[in-house]
Formats: structure tokens, sequence, C-alpha cells
């Protein structure tokens, strides 16, 4: 299996638990800590998309910033806003290629989702 896994650093993994799972309706694969009270490192899912969040400092540096191509972002739009989940601005087409939408996490990583226009 090939694939790309970004991280993004959290924290306070309730806060981001809550925004990916109620909000963007990914799913909790895996939550791990070293032992009770230590950071958070897990993984959230979707539609074939993964992310690991962690509250790890040394794991990466936040706020970050990823891309999550899916086939229809309106459709995504909608049921955002049916979640009570408002983006920074309804998708937009950019003059590279996207339709895409941007929101803000809890700890200020933006989520870029986006459609190809004519893809």
């Amino acid at each position: 299996m090939n694939a790309i896994v970004p991280t993004l650093r959290i924290r306070d993994h309730e806060a981001a638990k809550k925004f990916y799972v109620e909000g963007l309706g990914f799913q909790v694969d895996f939550e791990w800590r070293h032992e009770p009270g230590f950071p958070v490192f897990m993984q959230v899912s979707r539609d074939g998309m993964r992310l690991y969040l962690t509250e790890h400092p040394d794991d990466c540096d936040g706020p970050g910033l990823v891309y999550l191509y899916v086939p229809d972002v309106d459709a995504w739009q909608r049921e955002l806003l049916g979640r009570g989940v408002l983006a920074d601005a309804p998708p937009q087409d950019q003059p590279w290629g996207n339709r895409e939408l941007q929101l803000t996490d809890p700890d200020g990583n933006r989520i870029r989702i986006c459609t190809v226009k004519g893809g």
C-alpha cells in the first residue's frame, strides 16, 4: 500500500476530535498515548482520506494546511452546514483549477476541501 498521511499539530485532542468527528464527519481509527496523561497521537479517516492529529510537540509545528480532494465540494458544504460547521468562505472557483472552501480547526490548522473543476 502506498499512502501519504498528513500530520497536524493539535493542542486539545477533545476539541480536535469534536471538530473532525462531529463537525467534518471523520471517524477516529485510533488514539494512542505512551501512558495516561501523556499527549495523544490519533488517526481520523473518512472516505479513504486519513489524517494524523498529534499533541506531541516534537512531531510537527503548527498550524498546518492540508487539501482534501472530494468529488463534490458543494455537497460537502451542504453537509457541513447541516452539522453547524461554517467555512471561512463558501466554495469558490480558483484560477488554478480547484473549486474549494477553507475551514480552520480549533488549533488554527487550515483544511481546504477541493473539487477539481471539470474533473
